[in-house]
């Protein structure tokens, strides 16, 4: 009986844990999205991996996260956006996540590839990339 209990407490506890390890994978997306619907470099920094690729019209560099946050609010600056909605997303047999979406901001619309790669067991934004429609 004291097997049974133990045996069902842990495969309860388990199952909670991988409830929440997906959910938190989940909700790093949608705050992604929202910072990226709010033209927030500081909100869209905090998912930002210690180095990130970010690409603009095919022109991509490497930063640290740092120097990303400040490339973002440069471009959110000059390009406030007015809408930003996701087209796909997904996620890889080895938990990367990705999304595709469409910024439109002062500027014009751009096609956006967001790839969340899993870090020390919370998934970081590794590459941004924006190319002009």
């Amino acid at each position: 009986m004291k097997r049974y209990f133990v045996r069902t407490l842990f495969l309860g506890w388990l199952f909670l844990l991988l409830a929440s390890a997906a959910h938190a994978q989940a909700d790093n997306m949608g705050a992604v999205r929202s910072a990226l619907r709010n033209g927030s470099s500081r909100e869209l920094s905090q998912y930002f991996a210690p180095t990130i690729e970010i690409g603009f019209d095919g022109e991509k560099n490497i930063y640290n996260s740092t120097q990303a946050e400040i490339v973002m609010k440069d471009f959110f600056s000059k390009n406030a956006p007015s809408t930003f909605e996701l087209i796909h997303q997904g996620q890889s047999g080895e938990g990367i996540q990705y999304a595709v979406g469409r910024y439109t901001g002062r500027s014009g619309t751009y096609r956006v590839y967001v790839k969340l790669k899993p870090t020390r067991g919370a998934p970081l934004i590794d590459t941004l990339d924006f190319t002009k429609e």
